[in-house]
């Protein structure tokens, strides 16, 4: 390879699908015009167990426990009545914390049918229209722009209606 006269091939290969709009035809939506937003119920930490009889998060294990996307549920309970439960691709949130920071945590659940606690906020994609991992991976990237919408002084929160009609 003589160096000058070689052309410089790109690192990464282009690709096209094959149902792959033109460039230029991407539609800019708020979050609230892609997803739906529900809040976990109840679910103390009394109520957790090491073997319950269902799957569950509770909102504290959001800051400590998982990261961008959950594949396994570390916790359980046999806390089931009227509470609400996880699809695929949700995206959790917690709602309310004594520190603003931890409120831009999202995570993408991977399982069906886990009960979900109270202070988390559930983002529920449209699935032909936004991915989940891809939205806690970019909410996550995108921590500053969140926290924004924090509001509180004492105790902080993070409200859907903040989020699904200002986001970007």
């Amino acid at each position: 390879m003589s160096g000058k006269s070689d052309k410089k091939k790109p690192l990464v290969p282009r690709l096209r699908f094959p149902d792959f709009r033109e460039a230029g035809a991407w539609e800019v939506k708020r979050l609230g015009e892609v997803c739906c937003f529900l809040k976990g119920k109840g679910l103390p930490k009394t109520a957790i167990t090491p073997h319950g009889v269902a799957p569950c998060i509770h909102y504290g294990e959001l800051f400590t426990d998982y990261g961008e996307v959950i594949r396994d549920t570390k916790s359980y309970t046999d806390s089931t009545n009227n509470c609400v439960k996880s699809e695929e691709e949700d995206v959790l949130m917690p709602t309310s914390d004594v520190t603003p920071n931890g409120l831009a945590k999202a995570s993408c659940i991977k399982e069906k049918g886990v009960v979900l606690g109270g202070d988390i906020l559930i983002i529920r994609a449209n699935k032909q229209l936004a991915f989940g991992e891809f939205l806690s991976r970019y909410i996550r990237y995108k921590e500053q722009d969140v926290l924004r919408y924090v509001s509180g002084t004492t105790v902080f929160h993070l409200y859907s209606s903040s989020i699904s009609v200002k986001s970007r």
